[in-house]
């Protein structure tokens, strides 16, 4: 978020001719001339790689912990499901006419940032994966040191914290989402609300701030709600609140 969300202020301020300004100088993370190592695909993965690209990099690699999904859908991936197959986006068509290559590398997980005397990054060291019913399983001897100067951290997320679901005894959806009905937003424990990825799982920014609002608006009218119910229902000790304020 740091890359993107900086670069985009970066260019609203040069529209305004602010070129020169101290928060650029200061704040602005920028992948010219750098190795970039771009961790985690999806949308924003791809604007990562494609804004390093605008920066003119000097070689940019997007690793991707699953592995290359097939040009169509697979038996286990029937329709309403997303589709899980290859596709080329503006960010990777990118790189492929300039670098001549696909940047993502599948399969891979990260296991150690490497830095020089300075302290500065200067490589990432990947082992392969195997995918199974477990997850993902390190394959022995596989492990392969990459050049960065900039490593960009894009990763998603499967489910919540199960910490969290557990502690409070939520119940989940079949994904392991915290399960909460989109507009209602209430969970399976009174008092309780869910919104945004951690109920409707992996998501665009826009409807985190949708669902953001909507739960606001609940949360509102459930206290005041609860706080009309206990100035209805005083209990039989409320004198003596009042005698004591």
């Amino acid at each position: 978020m740091e890359f993107l969300t900086k670069n985009q202020k970066r260019l609203l301020m040069t529209r305004e001719g602010n070129l020169e300004s101290q928060w650029e100088k200061e704040e602005f993370i920028t992948a010219a001339g750098k190795d970039v190592i771009v961790i985690g695909g999806g949308d924003t993965g791809t604007d990562c790689i494609g804004t390093s690209m605008r920066h003119r990099c000097k070689s940019v690699v997007n690793f991707e912990l699953m592995p290359q999904p097939p040009p169509a859908r697979a038996p286990d991936n029937p329709w309403p499901q997303w589709p899980r197959v290859y596709g080329v986006d503006y960010g990777h068509a990118e790189v492929q006419a300039v670098f001549g290559e696909d940047p993502r590398e599948y399969s891979v997980m990260t296991k150690e940032f490497l830095g020089d005397e300075d302290g500065k990054l200067r490589a990432l060291v990947t082992q392969e994966v195997e995918l199974t019913n477990r997850g993902p399983i390190p394959v022995p001897g596989s492990e392969k040191e990459w050049k960065a100067d900039l490593a960009i951290l894009s990763m998603g997320f499967v489910s919540p914290e199960e910490y969290v679901v557990d502690e409070l005894g939520l119940e989940v959806d079949q994904r392991n989402n915290i399960h909460a009905i989109y507009g209602d937003f209430r969970t399976s424990m009174e008092g309780v609300f869910a919104a945004g990825d951690c109920r409707r799982g992996q998501s665009l920014v826009v409807w985190a701030i949708n669902e953001g609002r909507g739960v606001a608006e609940k949360t509102n009218a459930y206290l005041l709600k609860k706080k009309e119910a206990e100035m209805s229902n005083p209990g039989p000790y409320a004198h003596l609140s009042s005698m004591n304020a």
